[in-house]
């Protein structure tokens, strides 16, 4: 009875966190460009799979942060691409540590905020500090950030 009764205190205080963050469509003319931070390589031992999970899991927030109307973004979705490019086949290679810290940090520049998910990551820290260094607002649950209009997405469409 009492983790039921915890239960909907919760629910409680997320509907209000939610009611109080819904921000009309004229204060919030655009999306919101979510940087996703979090573990990467962080507990992995260079471990291909934990670092794939690693990936999945900073993902897994990518509709949540869609369907309060935004757009995600994960820093490895860029640096990938730009580490294979310049010959980097594995996380201990020199075009890894080279680019990956690099891109975020340019990245940065361009986003309007910062989620940081549970989770010990030094790249998620410096994240989380360059965000603040520029005035970006931080969150912790995608809860928290403003709901730009009315949930989006298949599983919230009318009809």
């Amino acid at each position: 009875m009492l983790l039921l009764l915890h239960e909907i205190a919760r629910y409680c205080v997320i509907m209000h966190e939610v009611a109080v963050t819904e921000v009309s469509p004229s204060d919030l003319s655009k999306p919101l460009l979510v940087l996703i931070a979090g573990p990467y390589l962080s507990g992995t031992n260079g471990d291909p799979q934990k670092i794939a999970h690693n990936r999945e899991r900073l993902e897994s927030y990518a509709l949540p942060i869609y369907e309060r109307g935004h757009l995600p973004m994960v820093g490895e979705w860029l640096a990938l691409p730009i580490i294979h490019a310049a010959g980097g086949r594995s996380t201990n290679d020199a075009a890894f540590q080279a680019y990956q810290y690099p891109v975020a940090h340019r990245l940065m520049e361009c986003c309007d905020a910062v989620l940081r998910i549970p989770g010990e990551s030094r790249g998620a820290d410096l994240d989380v500090g360059r965000a603040r260094a520029l005035g970006l607002p931080v969150y912790t649950d995608v809860r928290e950030l403003p709901l730009r209009g009315k949930l989006c997405g298949p599983l919230h469409a009318q009809g």
